[in-house]
């Protein structure tokens, strides 16, 4: 594999080399080539902690064309990835979720022309290959979906859905588990505590809330007068066993939830707020390498260092595309009509290699 090396000391070599240049690895040989398309290069890397997180972002544009883009942390420079598959060029609604570290589903959603769709295609970040994944059981848009034990969970959706399934990636295939306590269009869900907790809209148009246990295989609903659903917004994320979510439009600001007294508080501000227009919204929160991540449409990063603690957080702004503006460079902008950017980011979620 590497001229007077043993093939484990040339493996033990190869693994070491930044996930950036593996693509230059594959063009040396078609031995390099082998060893990286399988599991076992990949796989070492992981149990020997050398592999790196990437943050990925799937964005639609004024036009309504789906396109994704990917962050190297250590570079610290978005970029742009070849297209998503045609089924998911222009479709909406659709779900979006990461299996066994390393590779990323897109499922369901709605064809502009075809309507709603059972589709499921991934990504892997491995072979940086799209494939084929066996499709849902229900045609499903403006549903909402989890990730428990390395197990994909579906549920809701327009239409009166009150249906919800699961995927196992170790058998290939999807089932059904019990039906939601009643039909729901979920907007915001997190995985927290083992039990995936989903806020959305009613048949009445009314806010409701429910929470699954996959040990019990149970719906049940959440009393809007619980604390925890009542302070809860778009975006958020539990990280370290704690559920975080936005405190203002820009994400600048955090707040978390205390189980002890059953309420909201803040409990992490940047000092730096980017103001209120639609390109410096926050979109999403991830957790990239133990920190929480700010994803905003303009593709600017925050990154917070939660594990500090309220009283010193660190915080971090990695820009993208659009570098992060000031408050009068943004004033003048909107003024002028240029302050709104036609992106916004659908998803983000993080990759392994």
């Amino acid at each position: 594999m590497i001229p007077g090396l043993p093939d484990d000391l040339a493996v033990a070599c190869l693994i070491r080399v930044p996930r950036a240049d593996h693509w230059k690895l594959r063009l040396v040989c078609k031995k390099w080539f082998r060893l990286l398309a399988g599991n076992y290069f990949y796989g070492l890397r992981r149990r020997l902690g050398l592999a790196e997180q990437w943050l990925y972002a799937v964005k639609c544009d004024g036009d309504g064309r789906v396109s994704w883009d990917v962050l190297d942390p250590g570079h610290r420079a978005w970029r742009a990835l070849p297209p998503v598959p045609g089924e998911y060029a222009s479709a909406v609604e659709f779900g979006c979720a990461v299996l066994g570290g390393c590779h990323l589903y897109l499922f369901g959603g709605r064809d502009p022309r075809r309507g709603p769709m059972r589709r499921v295609v991934f990504y892997s970040s491995r072979s940086n290959r799209w494939h084929r994944a066996p499709d849902m059981l229900r045609r499903r848009h403006l549903f909402g979906a989890c990730v428990m034990g390395n197990r994909l969970y579906v549920a809701g959706g327009e239409g009166g859905l009150r249906s919800a399934e699961v995927f196992d990636p170790a058998k290939n295939r999807w089932s059904f588990v019990s039906d939601m306590a009643a039909s729901l269009m979920p907007s915001v869900s997190a995985v927290h505590g083992g039990r995936w907790y989903v806020k959305g809209i009613g048949e009445q148009q009314q806010v409701m809330s429910q929470v699954y246990s996959p040990e019990t295989d149970a719906w049940s609903a959440v009393l809007e007068l619980d604390g925890m659903v009542t302070g809860w917004r778009s975006p958020s994320v539990s990280l370290g066993g704690q559920l975080y979510a936005a405190d203002c439009k820009d994400g600048c600001r955090l707040r978390a939830y205390d189980e002890a007294t059953g309420a909201w508080s803040g409990c992490f501000d940047s000092g730096h707020h980017l103001g209120s227009s639609h390109a410096v919204e926050a979109a999403a929160m991830v957790a990239l390498h133990g920190k929480l991540c700010v994803v905003r449409n303009d593709l600017s990063v925050s990154v917070v260092d939660v594990t500090a603690g309220a009283g010193s957080p660190r915080w971090e702004t990695v820009a993208g595309k659009g570098q992060i503006k000031t408050f009068v460079t943004n004033l003048l902008s909107t003024i002028a009509g240029r302050g709104r950017t036609k992106n916004r980011v659908l998803h983000c979620q993080v990759l392994e290699a």
